[in-house]
Formats: structure tokens, sequence, C-alpha cells
């Protein structure tokens, strides 16, 4: 069972007291690591120099960069026969960066991911599949402890083989699921095509979503879809993984732990705070972590705390779902555009499926976009085709303000990943 539950429902002034402690623990902590110590030494700060929250402010940004620029293990704050176990991102733009962890990081990540799960009212006696990868991923691992954590039956099934997960589900009873949101909707076409309504045959009633953006129009659509309530999730290996943020019941905002995080909101250009309720980047500090400890770390996600407090009870803030990552934005034409802006209008047409890609390309110096959204289902009624085409084109035009090219293209067409869905194809980067 998952520990101190009492800190999920810890009052604004109990909270910062906390983080305040936990802040200058981490702070000296950060001491034992080359690089912090070097950073702030290079500015002049000691670590006494952190007397309250506010003093946060006085150290510099830590950014993925840094953690490249000190790879494997420069960023280690603890010696590394405490280290056991490291989590590693793709590098598939270079470099990798490493995550190290204690034994106590792990125990209070496996806590922090439990108290999401339990947050959302599963309990013992729920069957938790998991179809996450596993490995250096920290999707599969992280809510693998933390669905152990909370005494759930567990069922790893990892990434892939969509009809041995279905027949898992069906099965083993499974009644919570972890799946990324391009993936939900590729499960649901699967079933279709097996003949299993998840409605009836699946005692499915919890979906756990995330890792990937996702607008509220295509949660509402995998809620009707597979027959169940599904839960935004927001973590980063950066952070430990998943159980950063949650949303709770009412599913208006991602709970961040506040006892695990201190949160920042900042213009990405200026690096100035922005007023809360403004969209910016999230920087976080972890104050709850031994191995590896990152103070203001900007995560290059987008997004903007939630004003006022939520209905069930929590004080800890709640983030808006992620508008997506700064440097996912598009330009065309000096606009800047955001992949989610097109799926909140495709997912309100009930004609079309789940998947869509967008194409940039450059002709005679003029960028053009190109929209290619799957049917639902076959037609060949050639004037509602165009009539459809025609009214999506408009909707998207005065949402990201230039007209796109818009193709309805056979269910199916698009090409299909197990993984995070590849949305853009910026052909624009390949010319020169």
């Amino acid at each position: 069972m998952y520990l101190h539950p009492e800190l999920e429902t810890l009052s604004r002034p109990e909270i910062e007291v906390l983080q305040l402690e936990r802040l200058k623990k981490t702070v000296a902590q950060c001491m034992n690591s080359p690089f912090y110590r070097k950073r702030f030494a290079d500015h002049h700060i000691k670590p006494e120099d952190i007397r309250s929250l506010d003093d946060l402010k006085k150290i510099p940004f830590t950014t993925k960069q840094d953690l490249r620029d000190n790879y494997p293990f420069g960023l280690a704050a603890v010696p590394m026969e405490q280290v056991v176990r490291l989590h590693s991102s793709s590098g598939t733009t270079g470099t990798p960066t490493v995550i190290l962890h204690t034994q106590k990081d792990l125990d209070e990540w496996a806590n922090a991911v439990a108290r999401c799960l339990y947050m959302v009212g599963l309990r013992p006696g729920d069957i938790f599949q998991n179809s996450s990868g596993y490995g250096m991923f920290t999707g599969g691992l992280g809510f693998q402890y933390g669905a152990e954590r909370l005494g759930m039956l567990t069922v790893p099934a990892a990434a892939g083989n969509t009809k041995r997960q279905i027949k898992f589900i069906t099965d083993f009873g499974t009644t919570a699921l972890h799946a990324i949101p391009s993936y939900a909707g590729r499960l649901y076409e699967v079933m279709e095509e097996m003949g299993i309504d998840p409605k009836r045959d699946t005692k499915l009633h919890t979906l756990i979503i995330g890792a990937e953006p996702h607008s509220e129009e295509q949660r509402r659509r995998i809620e009707e879809m597979l027959g169940v309530k599904a839960y935004n999730s927001f973590g980063m290996s950066e952070m430990c993984g998943p159980g950063v943020a949650f949303e709770c019941k009412k599913q208006n905002g991602l709970h961040i732990w506040e006892d695990y995080y201190i949160v920042e909101i900042v213009d990405p250009q200026t690096l100035e705070p922005v007023p809360e309720g403004e969209v910016g980047e999230l920087v976080l500090t972890t104050i709850n972590r031994e191995a590896m400890p990152l103070l203001r770390y900007r995560t290059r996600d987008l997004t903007r705390i939630l004003p006022g407090d939520c209905p069930c009870g929590r004080h800890h803030i709640r983030l808006d779902r992620m508008k997506g990552r700064s440097d996912d934005m598009m330009i065309l034409k000096g606009v800047n555009i955001f992949p989610i802006q097109i799926e909140t209008i495709l997912m309100q047409f009930a004609e079309l499926g789940n998947d869509y890609l967008i194409t940039l390309t450059n002709e005679e110096a003029n960028d053009l976009m190109t929209v290619e959204v799957e049917l639902k289902e076959f037609c060949d009624d050639y004037p509602r085709l165009q009539a459809l085409t025609k009214e999506i084109t408009r909707q998207l035009k005065d949402e990201i303000l230039i007209t796109p090219i818009v193709r309805l293209v056979p269910k199916g067409s698009l090409p299909k990943q197990e993984g995070k869905a590849v949305r853009v194809n910026d052909l624009r980067k390949t010319l020169i």
C-alpha cells in the first residue's frame, strides 16, 4: 500500500513549509554533484543563500543540454555505489540524457505513481495492464512498481502486439489500462475487427493516458469508444517518469505533487515568470530525490497553472493539459501553430477517424501545410466528401490563421506506430 496519504491533502501553508525544508536539503545534496558545485561557484551562490522559496530564482536554470554535456554521471549527487538504476532517453538527437536513482528514489517514485492511481479510484482487486514499453523508457517500470505498490494484480504486457493485448484484457479481466492516446484508438480499431465490444466484452473501466499531447476532444472520443474514464497523466524521465502530475476524478487539471516538485511557469523567450493562468514553459525543481536532483529544470513543455481550488479538496496546484513542447511549435508564414490545435478541430467531426498526419513543405519560397486525416468509415459520396473537406478547411483556417490543404484518406491508409504517434512530417528541414 502506498505510504503517507496525508501528504496528498496538505493545506497550502503546509505544502510551502515542507517545500522549503526539502529545497534546502536538496540544495545541500546538490553540492555533492560536480556540475552543481561548479555552477554555484561560477554564479557566486552558496547553499545558505537559499533561505526562502523565492530565493530559488537566484539559481540558474538547468537544461537538457546540461545533462548531455555532463553525460553520463556528471550530475550524480551520491557515490555511484549507492545508485541502483539508471534510465536513459532515446538520444535521437545526439547524446542521450541519463537519470540516476537510489533505492530510496525508486521507493518514492513508486509511491508517487501509487498516489496517482489511488486518486482516480483504483484499489487492490483491480487488474492493471500496462501497454507501455519497458527498459530504458520510464513508463513501463514506473507504472509497474506504482501499481504493485498500490496492491493491484499487474499485467506487464509491454508495448505492441495488439491482438495479444486484447486477449489479455478479455482473458484476465483487466479493469485498468495504461496506454498512450493514439494506441488506445488503435486498440479499439482492432477490437472492432475482432468483433469485440469493449463495453460488453471487457471489464475495463479506467484508462490512464499520457506521453503524447492530446486534446480534450480526443480524450472524450476514447472514453466513448472503450466505455472508460480516461485520466491524463504527465511525467518525464528527468523527473523520474510517470507520477509527476495526474488528474483526479474531476478531470479538470493535473495535480502536480508539490511535496516532490516546485513549479515555475516562465516565458520561453525571456525566461521571466508569466502571470498565473497564462501559458508558458514548465520549469521543475525536484525536492525529494537523492541520486540526481535537478534545480530549475526547463522541461520545454508548455502549460499554465489553473487558478482556483479543485472541488476534490486537494490543494496541490493544477496544471492545464500540455499544449505541446516549445520545440514542437510549427512556424508557417510567421504564424505559431501547435499540432494539438489541429487535432482539436479534427476530433470534432464524427466522420473522421483518430489518425492524421501534418506534412509541411516549401514550394517557391512558400510554406505549405497538408493535413491528411483518415475517414472513420468508407465513403464514396463525393459531393459529401467535398463539403466535409471544405468545412474542415474553413474551421482549421479560423483556428490557425492559414489555409491548409486537407485530404480525406481511407481508414487504415496512414502509417501506424506502436509507440508515440508521428503527427508532423516537416519536409522543409530537408530542403537546402
